[in-house]
């Protein structure tokens, strides 16, 4: 897994960048007007670490690998992404290395899906928010349920992350009636309705990134 976790990070780089003038166009409307800039930014930075990271030493466990090659990418999250993004999407990554390294079933699918709903609730316990609210949460937990929905009823890991696809897609899309009522965008009151949440789009964009990753 730890390869396919380094070729999802690469991917969903990849994606960032290239949709990074429509997340910011989304922020615009509701927000600060920086997270495709800032996003972009954090994700070059993690493609980065990736290019300067020795390999994993022999004798290292592969989730022991992959739940450190994921701390660091949640780190440099923190430290390169301003506002609220960095610390929230950088707290996703530190939690689902903890669901990882914490992990008793060792397939792929499972721990995908512990790591997911690790994400889900740490960014949930940090921004103090819950789904409904017009946030990436819209997104996040109704893909982590998938996901697990997904995996109980025997799915592999493609079926699994497919899942969560779908379901990321479906919530970041079913933000746009939302009234905001967390973040910058809660400011706005009722001119926050009608807008896609670009946290949600974010959400949605990773998660798409991880069906092209061979985990």
């Amino acid at each position: 897994m730890h390869d396919g976790v380094i070729a999802w990070l690469r991917a969903a780089a990849g994606r960032v960048h290239e949709q990074a003038p429509t997340l910011t166009a989304l922020d615009q409307a509701i927000g600060d007007g920086d997270h495709g800039i800032n996003l972009d930014r954090g994700f070059a930075a993690i493609v980065a670490m990736l290019d300067e990271r020795p390999a994993a030493e022999d004798g290292t466990g592969d989730a022991a690998a992959t739940a450190d090659l994921l701390r660091a990418a949640g780190k440099t999250l923190i430290s390169k992404v301003g506002g609220a993004s960095g610390p929230l999407y950088g707290t996703a990554f530190l939690r689902g290395a903890g669901a990882i390294a914490a992990a008793t079933d060792p397939s792929a699918g499972a721990a995908f899906v512990a790591a997911l709903e690790a994400a889900a609730g740490g960014i949930s316990a940090l921004g103090k928010s819950v789904e409904g609210e017009k946030t990436m949460l819209d997104a996040l937990f109704p893909a982590a349920r998938a996901a697990r929905s997904a995996l109980d009823g025997g799915g592999n890991l493609a079926a699994v992350t497919a899942a969560a696809r779908d379901a990321a897609a479906a919530g970041a899309e079913a933000t746009i009636p939302m009234l905001a009522t967390k973040g910058r965008a809660s400011y706005l009151g009722e001119r926050s309705v009608g807008h896609q949440d670009p946290g949600a789009t974010t959400v949605a964009l990773l998660l798409e990134a991880a069906t092209r990753s061979p985990f």
